[in-house]
């Protein structure tokens, strides 16, 4: 959803058989469970997502830059990531779409977002039911030139 050429929605065996597969092993601090210990696999979020075709030139940096991702959980949760964070221009950050958390599949649970550089959880979202990309719209702004 948002500003894409071509939104879908995915299963996590869509996600499972459609891309590469990375793998994360974490440690994160939950606030209410304390740390906590996975390993994760599945597609990169940016490679996800690039199939939507965002509403960018993708050879413009600038352009890339100021999009930002927005993704909601079946539990009510919501986090947003910008794209120069997941880039690999800007920050290469290897954000996952888990299909997969310690050897279990997560066709049930649903899909996980998992940031593996995240010193807390809370940017962890569990059963994704949504990915939302655009840029905001600013009083007075325009698209730039990159």
């Amino acid at each position: 959803m948002g500003d894409v050429a071509h939104p879908a929605t995915l299963t996590v065996a869509d996600l499972r058989q459609g891309w590469e597969q990375h793998r994360a092993d974490v440690v994160f601090d939950c606030a209410t469970a304390g740390p906590q210990h996975h390993t994760f696999a599945g597609p990169l979020l940016r490679e996800v997502a690039a199939v939507a075709q965002p509403g960018f030139d993708p050879v413009r940096r600038k352009e890339r830059s100021r999009f930002l991702l927005a993704v909601s959980g079946g539990d009510g949760h919501h986090t947003v990531l910008s794209w120069a964070e997941i880039d690999p221009d800007f920050g290469d950050a290897p954000v996952l779409l888990a299909t997969r958390m310690d050897d279990e599949e997560l066709d049930v649970a649903g899909t996980q977002l998992v940031v593996p550089s995240d010193r807390c959880g809370a940017r962890y979202v569990s059963a994704v039911t949504g990915i939302w990309i655009g840029a905001p719209r600013l009083p007075g702004s325009r698209p730039s030139e990159g």
